[in-house]
């Protein structure tokens, strides 16, 4: 379970980094926005310093998740759990508070919060039949 937990925290730091490409890089691509449900190329770079930001907050989650499975491989599993549940924790609450957001967000949402649920609850079980 400790390996699969692992692997899902992986994955949801890579997810949370495509976001950020979108969100503080590609932001205003007519293919982003709209993935978005941003109405208008004006709307977009109106946007464009919040999403900037958000994408931000994706990216430093990820590095997070990333940095706790290295300290983990490498030896170090306090700091490393500590950085995958941090990281893995808050990117699933923020999906929590995205499906809340309105029935639109839910299929988000659920992309947003199925890995890091996975690394957590996986991880949570390893650790206590370890």
């Amino acid at each position: 379970m400790i390996l699969a937990s692992l692997v899902f925290a992986l994955l949801a730091a890579l997810l949370h980094v495509y976001i950020f490409t979108m969100e503080s890089i590609t932001w205003t691509r007519p293919a982003t926005w709209k993935r978005f449900g941003v109405a208008s190329q004006a709307d977009a770079d109106t946007t464009r310093p919040l999403a900037y930001n958000q994408g931000f907050y994706n990216l430093f989650l990820a590095a997070g998740a990333l940095a706790g499975t290295g300290a983990i491989a490498l030896g170090h599993p306090a700091v490393g759990w500590t950085l995958v549940f941090s990281s893995c924790g808050s990117m699933l609450l923020a999906a929590i508070v995205l499906a809340l957001s309105g029935r639109k967000y839910l299929r988000a949402a659920a992309t947003q919060g199925a890995t890091p649920l996975l690394a957590v609850v996986l991880g949570v079980l390893g650790l206590l039949t370890a």
